[in-house]
């Protein structure tokens, strides 16, 4: 969940900073440029003031360069101004003639950008801003100014800046913009971080506890700390929730425990009379044969079922048990019987440790072997194998029975479920659920799959370290 989460928070705060940042660009960008045109604007009104009274001198039909000491002024002060800042600067009559320029051969063209505001000055008002000036374009910015002789404009003031250094001034600015975007986004990286994991992870915190709830362990409640309020709130709903689903689980398993002890004396004594009554009958007489053999099956029942409620309400006794060992155990307690079915009982039990309840691992592991043998035909092998596998530890118990399909495979283990196929085979279906609950209450798993090229493998896994509590 996190990481779809993060993603989002992520796009949304990059374009948050990128609506941000790029209008702030613009703004230095636009600042840098006028504050550079203010100060061309400011240069040329002074020069227009020192023009205005500069007296022309024509020769020859054409005007030749002034004598007077304020055209002289003018000059100096033109050239000053381009030695100090090398901004090309020029008074210019209306004829393009130059009344004073620095350098002398910078001239008025006849077309460009130069023209054009020097055009707009004629008609009396100072040129209009230039086009915004960005780092990667343009390198010269044309402001130019009229020079108003009792009303009317004789001259015009152009000066012609280099943009190299503004252009240096705004790439400097941006690249402060950039620097804050970049911490600004590790700033909110990193606060997104803790807020999801602030708000997930009382959520992965459920997620567990329903984990270990759906595996048995129903004393797992959430620890109501941390997160927004309402997945605090949904905590306390979650524990009060698996609170009363024990709780009648825990009347459900008194319920069955109680009723099976209950109604074993009242069956015993109705055994016990069906017993008296088939003296009295003929020895073949199949009415009492059928009603013997159906009350012996309602009696293995009963002891099952009273023994899944006592399976699910004992707590494990949990040991560091030698596994091959008790496997041995099993194969050869088994053996007996499989010998006289004609069954093969093999095990390879080499000695590893593991944690679990020696009693219930025992149960369980009957269980498994006696279903392995009811299920497969004579002549063919069951086969018993112990091994270890890292964290764990197995004991694998394999068949040449018919087996299951895959939709009974993921019923198997199922209170009082078999298959279509076996109904005729003695049993009340309760053993491998008696077995699940019993190895579940240990930290221990048990896995059912198919054997080929037929039969079934059951796979009972314990932990080799200590389960938590």
């Amino acid at each position: 969940m996190r990481t779809r989460l993060l993603p989002l928070l992520i796009v949304l705060m990059a374009a948050v900073l990128l609506a941000l940042g790029i209008p702030l660009a613009v703004s230095v960008a636009a600042a840098e440029q006028q504050r550079v045109v203010v100060d061309r604007i400011d240069d040329t009104a002074r020069f227009a003031a020192l023009a205005q009274f500069v007296t022309e001198q024509p020769a020859g039909g054409s005007r030749v360069g002034t004598t007077d000491e304020r055209g002289e002024t003018l000059r100096k002060e033109l050239v000053a101004y381009y030695e100090v800042y090398g901004i090309r600067v020029g008074v210019f009559y209306r004829d393009l003639a130059p009344m004073a320029n620095a350098p002398e051969n910078w001239y008025m063209v006849a077309k460009g950008e130069g023209r054009e505001a020097f055009n707009e000055a004629l008609l009396g008002r100072r040129s209009h801003d230039p086009e915004q000036v960005w780092p990667w374009q343009r390198d010269r910015l044309v402001v130019a100014s009229p020079v108003i002789r009792d009303g009317d404009v004789i001259a015009v003031v152009v000066t012609d800046s280099p943009t190299g250094q503004m252009r240096s001034k705004i790439l400097h600015g941006w690249v402060i913009i950039g620097a804050g975007e970049v911490a600004a986004m590790l700033l909110a990286l990193g606060a997104a971080l803790r807020l999801t994991g602030w708000v997930l992870k009382p959520v992965r915190v459920l997620d567990a506890t329903t984990h270990d709830i759906a595996t048995g362990r129903l004393k797992s409640r959430v620890a109501v700390a941390g997160g927004p309020p309402e997945l605090r709130r949904l905590a306390r709903s979650f524990n009060e929730m698996a609170d009363n689903v024990e709780d009648v689980l825990e009347q459900q398993r008194a319920f069955v425990a109680d009723a099976s002890h209950q109604l074993r004396n009242p069956l015993s004594a109705l055994l016990l009379r069906i017993e008296l009554l088939a003296l009295e009958l003929p020895e073949d007489n199949e009415e009492i044969a059928s009603v013997r053999t159906e009350g012996k099956r309602l009696a293995e029942v009963l002891d099952d079922l009273l023994d899944l409620a006592l399976a699910e309400h004992a707590e494990a006794d949990l040991r560091l048990t030698d596994i091959g060992e008790l496997a041995a155990e099993r194969v050869a307690s088994w053996s007996p019987l499989a010998d006289s079915r004609g069954v093969r009982l093999t095990g390879t039990c080499p000695a590893t440790t593991a944690w679990a309840d020696p009693v219930t691992l025992s149960s369980a592991l009957d269980a498994v072997i006696d279903n392995a043998l009811k299920f497969t035909p004579e002549g063919e092998d069951v086969e018993v194998a112990v091994a270890s596998n890292g964290e764990v530890s197995t004991v694998v118990v394999t068949d040449r029975g018919p087996g299951l399909s895959d939709e009974e495979l993921a019923r198997i283990g199922d209170r009082f479920w078999r298959s279509a196929g076996h109904q005729n085979i003695k049993g009340s279906g309760l053993g491998l659920s008696i077995s699940r609950v019993l190895l579940s209450a240990g930290g221990g798993s048990i896995a059912y799959a198919r054997h080929e090229p037929h039969g079934l493998k059951v796979t009972v896994t314990v932990p080799r370290s200590r389960p938590e509590s």
